[in-house]
């Protein structure tokens, strides 16, 4: 089989590689084209486009480079057409995907989705294009299954791809070796603080983290770092605090040694769930955009743990309640509290349960995607 492959990011890139390592298994003999990342193309594909040079994040900056992006969706088809391939594989970055799929279903193309779109939580819309292009939609969060038949559109849930990532993790280095910080230093008795990527959000939830250090003499707290900014940015913020320090490129070494987190929510927050680490979440943005996005997301949680379990596992600080008191009675909570201690632990052994579907996601994905075009060919 021919097998072209579309991630627009760095988790896309990761969950490609570990697709394309499984549907190798299954097909030896597989030709594999890519845009995405070294990390598929470490896994056998050939790279077209690396994610690189497809990432413009935010409202103006997609304005600014909307002759870019129109320019890599030409060549993309162009390449496509120049390859024709069996299956076309889309992951998630719906703006460029969804547009692809559209024209490849046009073409005749079989059009596979894994890891959908988030429109459970806005742009709802966007099914109606999903359901008359995506020839088979492969999801990762469970209730994704039941949104998607209120719509009449039958999808395939396959577990969620970070349980293997963490489990695989684990079992090579996990905890192993005491944490080594940006100082040089070994530390332990650890709390992580993981504020986010962007300089904006970090500077909304950051200080707040850093005053709850305080009240925590005991403790390191241990700032996992954006990879993509200056360190001086970050000298500033942590100088007063004399129990914080930093890591970079060390996140899941850092949650694989720590007692508790302060997290900001995305997919950090389920990637500390199933390392079992307690966590709070923490969220503050800006105040008009917050009041907008309340408005247009139609969702329960903001975190991803709370969202998969349909109830309130961990603490959520959103927007006026990420208060350093707030902050620090929670945290407090998770750190002494045992019956807490032993709750979490039941609900995050259940939310991986959920997760594993009776295996990892990268090999259900690849028996279901092979399983389809053999059987349609």
């Amino acid at each position: 089989m021919q097998y072209y492959i579309i991630a627009g990011e760095a988790s896309g890139d990761l969950h490609g590689s570990n697709l394309i390592k499984e549907l190798r298994k299954l097909d030896p003999a597989a030709g594999i084209r890519c845009w995405g990342g070294d990390k598929m193309e470490a896994a056998g594909a050939t790279l077209v486009k690396h994610y690189r040079d497809l990432a413009f994040m935010g409202f103006v900056e997609v304005i600014k480079n909307l002759r870019t992006i129109f320019r890599n969706i030409d060549f993309c088809k162009k390449d496509i057409t120049a390859h024709t391939p069996d299956a076309l594989i889309l992951i998630d970055y719906p703006g460029f995907n969804l547009r692809i799929a559209k024209w490849a279903k046009q073409q005749g193309i079989k059009v596979i989705y894994y890891i959908s779109p988030q429109v459970w939580a806005w742009k709802e819309n966007r099914v109606k294009g999903i359901k008359e292009n995506v020839d088979k939609m492969l999801v990762i969060l469970p209730f994704e299954k039941d949104f998607y038949k209120k719509w009449n559109y039958e999808v395939e849930y396959v577990g969620h791809p970070l349980v293997e990532v963490v489990d695989g993790f684990s079992l090579a280095v996990g905890g192993k070796e005491p944490l080594i910080t940006n100082n040089g230093q070994p530390v332990t008795n650890l709390v992580a603080l993981l504020p986010g990527s962007r300089q904006q959000e970090i500077l909304k939830k950051l200080p707040i983290m850093l005053e709850v250090a305080k009240h925590f003499p005991a403790y390191q707290f241990v700032v996992a770092k954006a990879p993509g900014l200056e360190e001086s940015f970050y000298n500033e913020l942590l100088a007063p605090y004399s129990n914080v320090s930093s890591v970079v490129n060390k996140t899941y070494e850092l949650l694989s040694q720590s007692k508790a987190a302060l997290v900001t929510s995305g997919t950090a927050t389920l990637e500390t769930a199933l390392f079992a680490v307690p966590e709070v979440i923490c969220y503050k943005g800006n105040a008009l955009s917050y009041q907008i996005a309340k408005r247009l997301i139609k969702i329960k949680f903001i975190g991803l743990v709370n969202l998969i379990m349909d109830k309130e596992v961990v603490k959520e600080l959103i927007q006026d309640e990420l208060t350093v008191d707030n902050c620090r009675r929670e945290l407090e909570l998770l750190l002494t509290n045992e019956r807490k201690q032993q709750q979490l632990a039941a609900d995050y052994a259940a939310l991986k349960n959920l997760l594993s579907k009776g295996g990892h996601a990268s090999a259900n994905a690849a028996k279901s995607i092979h399983h389809f075009l053999t059987a349609s060919a």
